[in-house]
């Protein structure tokens, strides 16, 4: 089953095109990872899927429904960078989690037992229940980046997407999401995620894409790291797109760039 389709997707901000022409399909169960340098386009990217950035040109499809039309939006968690789970707000991070409940049960309803289930198995997942009381603001930046991807769990949503989940968090967090992300992945989620470098999560990624200048430059399997010399997986070249820089295929960075 589609998850998502884009189709010559455009988007420009300033008078200037961040992305060009960009085509893109996810199919329920895929675990997609969007790669690329600083300043690519890949957070644009995900965040026009999602409709919080508006495209010049080109169509999105959110589970075969025009994104325009879609309205069952508990069917997506979305974990966005890292911005701190507590903004200044007073909350515990079981009050952040259930926040992720939401969207399914709605706003007027009180909470009820699968709710409180529900968010009890997201801090589980995410190596956190035992600070279900604890104020957001007494954890750790890597804690508070898991109390986000719980707080998306919990909603108990078909696709998860993720915008740099990694990024300046600690290695045992590090673990933490790809543990939490391999079961969600193995219960049949599709996951959708934006990384700076595999780490942990290299074993759980079944395609990469690569974003180089606003386009696709590459589609396939995952790069490998620095010292690893795998070909190039020619058949899954998205179409139209120049071969992979060695930079790209062996996951180090090229002259002038910073490493994905």
């Amino acid at each position: 089953m589609s998850v998502i389709e884009v189709g010559h997707l455009a988007v420009g901000y300033d008078g200037r095109e961040v992305l060009r022409d960009v085509s893109l399909s996810v199919t329920a169960g895929d675990v997609v990872a969007i790669l690329g340098a600083n300043g690519s386009g890949k957070s644009t990217l995900i965040r026009t899927i999602l409709g919080l950035v508006p495209s010049r040109r080109g169509e999105i499809q959110l589970f075969g429904t025009p994104q325009k039309r879609f309205r069952h939006w508990e069917r997506i968690g979305y974990v966005p960078q890292r911005l701190g789970a507590g903004s200044g707000v007073p909350a515990t991070v079981g009050e952040v989690v259930a926040s992720g409940r939401l969207a399914r049960r709605g706003v007027f309803r009180l909470p009820g037992r699968n709710d409180r289930a529900a968010v009890r198995d997201a801090l589980a997942a995410v190596g956190l229940l035992d600070r279900i009381g604890d104020p957001v603001s007494t954890l750790s930046g890597g804690q508070q980046q898991r109390t986000l991807i719980a707080r998306a769990l919990a909603g108990k949503p078909d696709l998860l997407v993720l915008d740099e989940p990694n990024a300046g968090v600690d290695a045992a967090s590090q673990e933490a999401f790809a543990a939490a992300l391999t079961r969600f992945a193995g219960d049949g989620g599709t996951i959708l995620l934006v990384l700076h470098e595999l780490g942990p999560l290299r074993p759980l990624i079944g395609r990469a894409v690569v974003v180089h200048d606003g386009r696709i430059a590459y589609e396939g399997t995952p790069p490998e790291p620095a010292g690893h010399h795998a070909e190039p997986d020619h058949e899954h070249l998205h179409p139209h797109a120049e071969e992979p820089t060695a930079g790209i295929c062996e996951w180090a960075p090229t002259e002038g760039t910073k490493a994905y």
